[in-house]
């Protein structure tokens, strides 16, 4: 079975997201194992760019520390490859398209799926740009995520006709970063989406606590949770891996279970 349908089959998925390199790459691979461990259903895997256009902050400097400790795409990848000898938990880059790019789209998909890479989100890459990636992501087995936004509406329709794996469901207009108010067009944006594909839709952008993650888990099938987490790995560095452990466990405790 794909593993991605796996991951919102039986559960309402917990989905933590990290900066590979953020501090060091053998503490990624650490908190990679130890969330999967926690209840983790998919990881995101953030690899580290210049210009994070969609990213506040928190995340701009997790990119900045990243970097500057020497990661690589290449890096990244050798963390990977140790990190699939010690969990399948289900797994999914996160970059912009630079990146792949610069790397080369046959060349960075083949690897990541050789891998047990199972997703690709490139958020600075339109519904109408992604064509070519996308046929590389079909032919190597891996799911290229759509994202929409509050604004989509009237493409939501288009984007859920042709998703694959689930759809990323930005809750509110800006960059990534916690926040106290969500749009309130976020269960219409899941049921439109319904309504056209049965697709998981897992909602991100802002979500950091506890009774957040609990009221986007009775709407969509996924709660996507990346500031939060990084701003722990800012606080403690090498010794993020417990203090992020237990709020994995915190926020998939409060998450409602699919009947």
């Amino acid at each position: 079975m794909n593993k991605l349908k796996k991951a919102f089959e039986k559960v309402k998925a917990f989905i933590p997201f990290i900066t590979a390199g953020d501090p060091c790459l053998e503490t990624t691979e650490e908190l990679i194992c130890r969330m999967a461990e926690s209840g983790a259903d998919l990881i995101e895997i953030g690899i580290p760019f210049s210009d994070p256009v969609a990213e506040g902050i928190v995340i701009q400097k997790a990119s900045e520390r990243a970097l500057s400790a020497g990661t690589t795409t290449e890096k990244i990848f050798d963390m990977v490859e140790r990190v699939r000898r010690r969990t399948d938990v289900p797994l999914a880059f996160m970059t912009y398209y630079n990146p792949v790019f610069v790397y080369g789209g046959e060349r960075f998909v083949k690897r990541a799926s050789a891998l047990g890479i199972d997703a690709l989100i490139i958020p600075d890459l339109s519904f109408e740009e992604k064509g070519e990636i996308d046929e590389i992501c079909r032919k190597h087995g891996v799911s290229l995520i759509s994202l929409i936004t509050p604004t989509s509406s009237d493409r939501v329709q288009t984007i859920a006709a042709k998703a694959d794996g689930f759809i990323y469901c930005v809750s509110s207009m800006g960059v990534t970063g916690v926040r106290d108010n969500f749009s309130s067009g976020i269960k219409e944006m899941v049921s439109l989406v319904k309504s056209v594909q049965d697709i998981p839709c897992a909602v991100g952008f802002g979500i950091h606590t506890p009774a957040q993650a609990r009221e986007i888990s009775m709407i969509a099938d996924g709660v996507i949770v990346g500031s939060a987490i990084v701003k722990l790995i800012e606080q403690y560095g090498k010794d993020s891996v417990k203090p992020v452990s237990d709020f994995v466990v915190q926020m998939k405790e409060a998450m409602v279970t699919r009947v």
